[in-house]
């Protein structure tokens, strides 16, 4: 989700997505609750922080707790290295109601976060 609400933000910026772990697929109630608000990130694909361990990059971002501290070291230049944690929605229980509920709570904090990470770090330079 986050990486979509980058995209959304600006989409000359160059934007990646992984995780430690990542699902096989995109999970269907983030599609739902992004496209709630005009957002499409049905062709997101999970990918693995590994595919990305050698490149360069100006921010790397993780966004889950258990990512900050186990997110591995990048041998490639970092020149910022941030923690915007949120809940991971995936870990959301409860009725098909609550777990929406609870995506879309976690959708709002993401797209917050990372809209104040832009407009602070991104906006102001370009």
């Amino acid at each position: 989700m986050a990486e979509g609400f980058l995209r959304s933000f600006d989409n000359k910026m160059e934007v990646y997505s992984a995780g430690t772990s990542p699902a096989e697929n995109t999970s269907p109630n983030a599609i739902l609750v992004m496209k709630e608000l005009g957002l499409d990130i049905t062709n997101s694909k999970p990918e693995n922080i590994n595919r990305y361990i050698n490149d360069d990059f100006d921010y790397v971002i993780t966004v889950c707790g258990g990512a900050n501290e186990s997110c591995p070291t990048f041998i490639g230049n970092v020149s910022n290295r941030i923690h915007i944690g949120f809940d991971d929605p995936a870990d959301a229980i409860g009725s098909r109601e609550d777990i929406i509920k609870e995506f879309r709570r976690i959708r709002d904090e993401i797209r917050y976060g990372f809209a104040d990470f832009y407009n602070d770090k991104i906006k102001p330079f370009l």
